[in-house]
């Protein structure tokens, strides 16, 4: 520090997977959560964990953390004034069956649930909404995420995505 400034120095670590999705987030590009709703027979390729007449439940590609789902309704909608009862109903439901599904599957002591709504929100996709679903374990925040802005994936996502696949069948998830 010098003359009172408190200035960190920002360190880059490399994260070259993630240039499909930045370079993804123009205004063009199309919507992910539909294209996975019109190819079932990518379903394994896609990362599409269940699928319902209203709603899908998806790997997310590029994670917060270990486990982290997508849950969004069929409908190409972009908020939750647009959804009905029905699918609102669902897509909560989702929810509660995903996190047993993780709960069963890795552990975690907590999760985080969210959404956002416009780009300026964080929004990645904000034409079609979409909940978080973010598995949660004591002690995840390390030094990676405080000083390099940056999380650790401790499993490959094909991996969890079988995982979570033969858990569900065992339980009967979604239980819809």
């Amino acid at each position: 520090m010098s003359g009172g400034n408190c200035r960190l120095e920002r360190k880059n670590l490399w994260a070259p997977w993630r240039i499909k999705y930045v370079q993804g987030l123009d205004e063009s590009s199309d919507c992910f959560i539909c294209h996975n709703l019109e190819n079932p027979q990518d379903d394994d390729k896609n990362l599409v964990l269940w699928r319902s007449e209203r709603s899908i439940v998806m790997l997310n590609r590029f994670p917060y953390n270990n486990g982290h789902l997508l849950i969004a309704p069929a409908r190409h909608i972009g908020d939750l004034d647009a959804a009905s009862d029905e699918e609102l109903l669902e897509l909560t439901k989702l929810i509660r069956d995903s996190q047993k599904a993780l709960s069963l599957s890795m552990k975690p002591h907590g999760f985080n649930v969210g959404m956002n709504f416009g780009r300026c929100s964080g929004a990645g996709l904000p034409e079609h909404f979409h909940i978080h679903l973010v598995p949660r374990w004591e002690g995840d925040t390390n030094f990676m995420s405080v000083c390099s802005d940056t999380e650790i994936i401790s499993q490959s996502l094909a991996e969890l995505f079988e995982l979570l696949k033969q858990i569900s069948k065992e339980h009967n998830l979604p239980a819809l």
